[in-house]
């Protein structure tokens, strides 16, 4: 045991050292080389910054354990002396193809080609893939998954690389939790080229962190992939589908699942304008892209925040290789944390996207296609109707514990749905406007629920083979449900236009030519401004950051996604701090207040504008 921790301490900083010293000689030929990134409108870098410098790493960390086999003995974890000779030649193709790719710019379909031989080569040559964990795994699906998980994660590195010492430092994260996780299983001696390949990165993250003087470059990046993929194929640990598969899996959560969601926005964009050809066209929306623009361009700490979720999914699948037992209720802690930070990210983009399709499939067409809506609009709210007082009839019969026989239950369901959608019918329910709703009409709703659960329920009471047992209580159940799920269809579709403005605005707010608008007044007229605004949010070039009103009491609170931030004599102080470019007036107010508001924000100097509503003779 002493002598393992001795020789992975040598080769953690064997490998430091050598990288330290590497990486400014390859730079340096590199820079000669002219491979160069220079600033444009897809790199984040402001100054050009030489590329490639992946060779460093490489030569530093394969040198360093080199030597190390020489003088202990020491070999990769794998099949036998000349695995090492293998890996070292495979890896070094990998890193040929991603440096000419860095000097030359390879088409992409070409260096995909290169990388599925490359795999295949390593499931045939180096006898590495997924068999040993599952021996009864055919060899056609073996070679198939094995290529699939190398190249996966080799794009998957290669697309997270687009920030100073990301990249970097996530394989850095993924190489110490895989050698953890080797380490907890109790196969230490396997983890000396693991500390090596650390020791390279963080090597190499001394001249990549921001202000980054290298990249790692294609040559560094398809590397990354490649070792992270390869390295738990070596590394089996007998009937360990978590040290295996598993953690290996999670230190990678975040390449993985950038990758997962490029290829689903990219084919979504394929069908709106503009929105690119090809899912191997180039964005601006990966996963570091956002968090870079949610904590203001800072690349720094866009890079603390991807390194602090990748050691999270690392230390929740060692954690739960630990537990054991108790894995279960680890891993649904994390699966609910990152579904819940995936879901708010996909909002703003992924889902904004389908909304977008949505929204042109709704709005455009011909005057043939307006009114096929028109007159369907009115059939699929009734279809949805009936399917949901169905559905509430046995939710309410479930909840109520109702053990009534089959034929029961048929009478009742079917009694009940037609008695309240007969009310329905009476109250007017189908020739309302729903989009134009008022609180009239969904009273007007809620009276033909009760009418038709009482109508029912009258019918019910009489029939030879009722119950008696929680009779009123049902029919309460059985109506308040009923109004709830039918005003809440009603509601769909203003809420989903709302939650597409939201959407909307959260990614815009940060362009150059959007218009901040600061809200005076938080009553009606406020509520009619923000639809109008909502109405083209599709075409919206102007967003609320805050309101402000002279009710004290509010001050603090939430409308929609706006706070009420201070009264009228605060609003200088609070277009400087939120950057406002112009003022709405959105309250009824006299002349001569409007006239001590344009003098109080004059020195401001932002656009002020008067929303209000008008009656005039013509």
């Amino acid at each position: 045991m002493t002598s393992n921790v001795i020789v992975s301490a040598i080769a953690f900083f064997g490998a430091l050292a050598a990288t330290l010293v590497l990486t400014p000689v390859v730079r340096e030929i590199n820079r000669r080389f002219g491979m160069i990134d220079y600033p444009d409108e897809r790199r984040v870098n402001t100054v050009p910054v030489p590329r490639g410098g992946g060779v460093a790493v490489f030569l530093g960390v394969f040198g360093v354990f080199a030597l190390l086999r020489l003088a202990f003995g020491v070999d990769m974890p794998g099949k036998g002396t000349g695995h090492f000779m293998r890996i070292l030649l495979l890896t070094g193709c990998i890193v040929a193809v991603g440096y000419a790719d860095d000097k030359f710019s390879l088409k992409p379909i070409v260096k995909l080609a290169f990388q599925i031989a490359i795999a295949a080569l390593t499931w045939r040559w180096a006898d590495l893939g997924f068999a040993d964990l599952w021996p009864a795994l055919p060899a056609w699906l073996d070679c198939a998954l094995t290529v699939f998980w190398i190249v996966g994660a080799i794009n998957a590195f290669n697309l997270i690389d687009g920030l100073d010492g990301l990249a970097t430092g996530l394989a850095l994260v993924a190489t110490v939790g895989m050698a953890g996780a080797l380490c907890f299983a109790r196969s230490v001696a396997e983890t000396s080229f693991y500390f090596a390949f650390a020791g390279g990165l963080a090597g190499f993250l001394r001249y990549n962190y921001n202000p980054a003087s290298v990249f790692l470059g294609d040559s560094g990046s398809m590397m990354l992939g490649y070792l992270l993929s390869v390295l738990p194929l070596c590394s089996h640990v007998p009937n360990s589908f978590m040290v295996s598969v598993g953690v290996p899996l999670l230190a990678m959560g975040l390449p993985i699942f950038d990758t997962f969601l490029a290829i689903v926005r990219r084919s979504i964009r394929r069908f709106l304008p503009g929105g690119g050809t090809s899912i191997m066209s180039a964005d601006r929306d990966h996963v570091h892209h956002r968090i870079l623009r949610a904590v203001g361009l800072n690349q720094r700490k866009a890079a603390v925040v991807m390194y602090v979720g990748a050691v999270f999914l690392v230390a929740a699948a060692i954690g739960a290789m630990v537990l054991k037992t108790r894995s279960g209720g680890l891993w649904l802690i994390a699966v609910a944390i990152c579904s819940a930070v995936i879901f708010r990210d996909m909002a703003r983009v992924e889902f904004f996207d389908l909304g977008c399709i949505a929204n042109r499939v709704a709005r455009h067409g011909g005057t043939a296609a307006r009114r096929l809506r028109a007159r369907l609009s009115t059939p699929i709210l009734v279809v949805c109707d009936l399917v949901a007082l169905v559905a509430v009839y046995f939710f309410s019969a479930y909840v109520m514990r109702f053990d009534g026989d089959v034929h029961v239950l048929r009478t009742g369901c079917l009694l009940r749905a037609v008695c309240v959608f007969a009310s329905l019918v009476a109250f007017r329910a189908y020739s309302t406007v729903w989009a134009r709703a008022m609180g009239a009409n969904y009273m007007r709703l809620l009276a033909g629920c009760l009418a038709g659960s009482l109508l029912s329920s009258a019918i019910l009471y009489y029939m030879p083979d009722r119950t008696d047992e929680y009779f009123v209580a049902f029919t309460t159940l059985y109506a308040t449900l009923s109004y709830l799920l039918l005003s809440l269809i009603r509601c769909t579709r203003m809420i989903a236009v709302d939650v597409f403005y939201e959407m909307d605005c959260s990614r815009i707010v940060a362009r150059k030519d959007v218009s901040r608008i600061l809200v005076y007044g938080a009553g009606l007229r406020y509520r009619a401004f923000r639809r109008e605004l909502v109405r083209s949010a599709s075409e919206n070039t102007r967003v609320i950051v805050g309101i402000i009103d002279d009710d004290v009491s509010i001050r603090g609170h939430y409308i929609g996604d706006a706070k009420i931030c201070g009264t009228l004599s605060e609003a200088p102080d609070i277009i400087n701090r939120l950057n406002v470019d112009a003022v709405v007036v959105a309250c009824d107010i006299p002349e001569k207040k409007l006239a001590v508001v344009k003098a109080m924000l004059a020195p401001t100097g932002v656009k002020v504008t008067v929303f209000g509503f008008s009656e005039r003779s013509i």
